[in-house]
C-alpha cells in the first residue's frame, strides 16, 4: 500500500500530469482537498473509490482516513491543488506517514503562478528586466511569515514578485511595494487561474485598488514586476547568430567543436 500525493495542478482538469492522472486512475481511495481541487480531476478516480473531501477533517482525522487504508492494503491518491513543493500543508502530513511507516510517492504538479502567467501571455523572467521571480504570501492565520521574510526585503531586488493568499491585504500589500517599485510599475491579479470563470485585473500598483472588484477571492494571486506586459526588454543571446554554442558552434574555433 502506497499515498500518493499528487499536485492536480491549478484547476483545469487536464493541467494535470500524466503521472498524476495515472496514479488516480489506479487508487481505490482518494482524499482531495475540496476547497481548491475541482470535480473534473475526480473524474479520473476508478469505479467504486472512496472519495474524500478533506476540507473540512483535521490533520488527526486525515491520517485517520490513510491508516484506515494501509490497514486494507488499499493505495491512496492524496490531491493537493497547484504543486505539492509550495503551501500544500503535505510535510506535516509526511511527516505523520513516516513515524507510521506507511510509504509514499510525491507527484509534482503545474503551480498557479505558472497558470497565471500563461493567461496572461508573459515570460516573468526577460532579458534586462527581471531574472528572478519570488514566491511569496503575507501572514496569515495558519503561517505566520518569519521575520526577515518581509514584502519589502523582496521588493528592494527588483525581482518579480508572486504573491498569494494576500488579496485581503492589498492596501498593506500596495503601500509596501511602492516605495521600491514605483507607482507605475505594472501588476495583475489573476483570479482562479484555468479555471471556466477565471478573471484578469491588469492594473500599476497606483491604480490598483480601484481596478479590483470584489468579488476577489482570498485565492487570487497578486503578480508584481516591470516584466508584466512589457514589449521593451533586451533579446536573450540564446538564438543570436552570432552566439557560439554546442549545438550551432560559429566562428572558426567554436567554443564546442567536437559538435560540429
Amino acid at each position: 500500500m502506497t499515498v500518493h500525493f499528487i499536485g492536480a495542478g491549478p484547476g483545469a482538469p487536464d493541467l494535470l500530469t500524466l503521472r498524476g492522472r495515472d496514479l488516480i486512475a489506479a487508487c481505490p481511495v482518494c482524499l482531495y482537498a475540496g476547497s481548491l481541487v475541482p470535480a473534473g480531476v475526480l473524474a479520473h478516480c476508478p469505479p467504486g473509490a472512496r472519495i474524500v473531501n478533506t476540507a473540512p477533517l483535521s490533520l488527526d482525522e486525515i491520517i485517520a482516513e490513510i491508516a484506515a487504508a494501509h490497514a486494507e492494503g488499499k493505495d491512496v491518491a492524496r490531491l493537493h491543488s497547484g504543486d505539492l513543493s509550495i503551501w500544500s500543508a503535505m510535510g506535516e502530513q509526511l511527516r505523520r506517514l513516516r513515524a507510521l511507516g506507511i510509504p509514499y510517492t510525491i507527484t509534482p504538479g503545474v503551480p498557479s503562478f505558472s497558470a497565471a502567467a500563461a493567461a496572461l501571455e508573459t515570460e516573468l523572467t526577460l532579458p534586462g528586466l527581471a531574472q528572478t521571480v519570488v514566491l511569496t504570501r503575507t501572514p496569515g492565520r495558519a503561517s505566520t511569515m518569519p521575520e526577515g521574510e518581509k514584502l519589502a526585503a523582496f521588493a528592494a531586488t527588483g525581482a518579480v514578485l508572486a504573491i498569494h493568499l494576500s488579496i485581503h491585504l492589498l492596501d498593506k500589500v500596495v503601500a509596501e511595494l511602492t516605495p521600491h517599485y514605483g507607482a507605475d510599475c505594472p501588476v495583475a491579479i489573476v483570479w482562479r487561474a484555468s479555471w471556466p470563470e477565471q478573471r484578469i485585473v491588469r492594473a500599476t500598483l497606483a491604480t490598483l485598488d480601484a481596478a479590483v472588484g470584489a468579488e476577489m477571492e482570498r485565492t487570487a494571486l497578486i503578480l508584481v514586476g516591470r516584466t508584466l506586459g512589457s514589449a521593451d526588454f533586451d533579446e536573450s543571446r540564446l538564438y543570436a547568430v552570432d552566439y557560439d554554442r554546442r549545438y550551432r558552434p560559429v566562428g572558426a574555433e567554436p567554443r564546442f567543436p567536437e559538435a560540429s
